[in-house]
């Protein structure tokens, strides 16, 4: 496949990765178990009378993808693809509340209406007047990965030019009780964590929307080039060093030419394990984590995707993310490995536009 670029990239996280100076302004957080994103002021964006109807998850993802948009240029997109792992999850939950406090009599629609996974590609388009291609991808922690797969699908078949893709997850109380409840988030105990030598498990939750403008053709507002994406289920342990020597080979660059490997560290001994194999295949290469920045979900990857595009734009790795102390004079290419408590591995590589 053809490679493609990205040409804005706009996010909302627990950083404040809505200002200027965003390298510079990193702030880790490792005391809490969860983390929420800064939420910008929504009524700038959106009519109030609109706000009061919108999950949090909606709501984010319209003002992020209309920065992505602003910055590209571009009023309507030729596609908007959506990735995301838990959906509009605080209507889902009202929903369900809804079936068990009226003992499933005289349910409004509206809830479960707005508690499905497209509801925020669908809100996207209506607000645009967009009726062009339209798709949400539900994968969990692959779900950007596999949004940007069909972006590069639908460019190089000549279907689009500019596509809107990005991720969204957000926070509910129910979730994350329940999160809790099964070891899925750490327990105050075991805090503060330590993101690269843990020895304990679960993660610190996070929530954002990350939008990105991928294009045909590079522009002035080029971010970086996204050469290729790989997605795997499941890899053994063993395996993880195999499977990234032959997704560099098959885009014929070897751990040599790899300028920084972004690597996803959550805190989590058990799942950690992996990126712990993956650093030592790149010694002279710049090693950063970024999820003591924007906790760990199902889309963070959104997140270090974001993060990437800034590196590559502006050349500086923030000493805030980085693993060890080796920093290349120019970044070039960047590696990004993800996965989620050890299932949906995704590796994506970008070079300097």
């Amino acid at each position: 496949m053809s490679a493609v670029y990205i040409n804005s990239a706009s996010c909302i996280s627990a950083q404040d990765t809505l200002n200027e100076n965003i390298l510079q302004n990193l702030t880790p957080e490792n005391s809490s178990n969860i983390l929420k994103a800064i939420e910008p002021n929504y009524k700038e964006f959106i009519p109030p009378a609109m706000i009061r109807r919108m999950s949090k998850t909606v709501k984010m993802s319209s003002v992020a993808s209309h920065y992505a948009l602003k910055e590209a240029g571009i009023e309507k997109p030729d596609a908007i693809i959506v990735g995301t792992g838990m959906g509009c999850s605080q209507d889902s939950e009202k929903f369900l509340k809804n079936v068990i406090d009226n003992h499933e009599e005289f349910l409004t629609p509206t809830f479960f209406i707005q508690s499905t996974h497209n509801t925020v590609a669908g809100q996207i388009a209506l607000g645009l007047q967009c009726h062009a291609y339209n798709f949400t991808y539900v994968n969990t922690s692959s779900s950007l990965e596999f949004s940007l797969l069909d972006a590069q699908l639908q460019i190089n078949d000549g279907e689009a030019e500019n596509v809107l893709v990005g991720s969204t997850d957000e926070q509910t109380a129910r979730t994350m009780e329940l999160y809790s409840l099964n070891n899925t988030i750490k327990k105050e105990a075991d805090l503060p964590a330590d993101y690269l030598n843990s020895n304990t498990n679960g993660v610190i939750w996070g929530e954002g929307a990350s939008f990105f403008v991928v294009g045909k053709d590079q522009t002035e507002s080029s971010y970086a080039k996204l050469k290729n994406i790989h997605i795997s289920n499941k890899v053994e342990l063993h395996e993880v060093q195999d499977f990234i020597r032959n997704f560099l080979a098959q885009n014929s660059l070897s751990t040599g030419d790899i300028d920084a490997v972004i690597l996803g560290f959550s805190g989590d001994a058990a799942s950690d394990v992996y990126y712990t194999k993956a650093k030592d295949l790149f010694p002279d290469s710049s090693q950063l984590y970024y999820k003591h920045l924007s906790g760990e979900f199902n889309t963070a990857s959104g997140f270090s995707l974001f993060m990437a595009c800034h590196i590559l734009k502006k050349q500086q790795i923030p000493e805030i993310m980085m693993i060890n102390s080796l920093k290349k004079e120019g970044v070039k290419n960047v590696l990004l490995y993800n996965h989620l408590a050890g299932h949906d591995h995704s590796l994506v590589v970008l070079e300097k536009a």
